[in-house]
C-alpha cells in the first residue's frame, strides 16, 4: 500500500473526518466550517484542518464567498461519503 493511501486509510478510521463527510453529504446542502464544527461537536480549528486534508485528497472544495467559504463535496468525496454511511448500516445492523 503506497503512502499516500495509508495516510488515508489511517484518516478515515478516526471518527471526527466520518461525521464531518457524511454530514457534508447528509443533504446536498453547501455548508460552512462552522457548521460543521457545531454538528459534529467538533472544535472550529480541527474541523478546518480536517477539511484542509480532505481537500489535498480531493474530496472536498471550497467556494469563497466574501470572507466565508462554503464547503462542498466532490465527486469522489460523495463516492467515499455513500460507502461510509452503506458501512455505518451494516455496523449497525451487526450490532442488532
Amino acid at each position: 500500500m503506497g503512502a499516500k493511501k495509508k495516510n488515508l486509510y489511517s484518516f478515515f478510521l478516526r471518527k471526527k473526518p466520518v461525521k464531518i463527510l457524511v454530514n457534508l453529504a447528509k443533504d446536498g446542502k453547501l455548508r460552512y466550517a462552522s457548521v460543521l464544527a457545531k454538528e459534529t461537536d467538533c472544535t472550529y480549528s480541527h474541523t478546518v484542518r480536517i477539511l484542509n486534508t480532505m481537500k489535498q485528497y480531493g474530496l472536498v472544495e471550497f467556494d469563497k464567498k466574501g470572507r466565508l467559504k462554503a464547503i462542498k463535496l466532490t465527486p469522489l468525496g460523495k463516492e467515499i461519503a455513500n460507502h461510509i454511511e452503506k458501512a455505518m448500516r451494516l455496523f449497525k445492523k451487526a450490532e442488532g
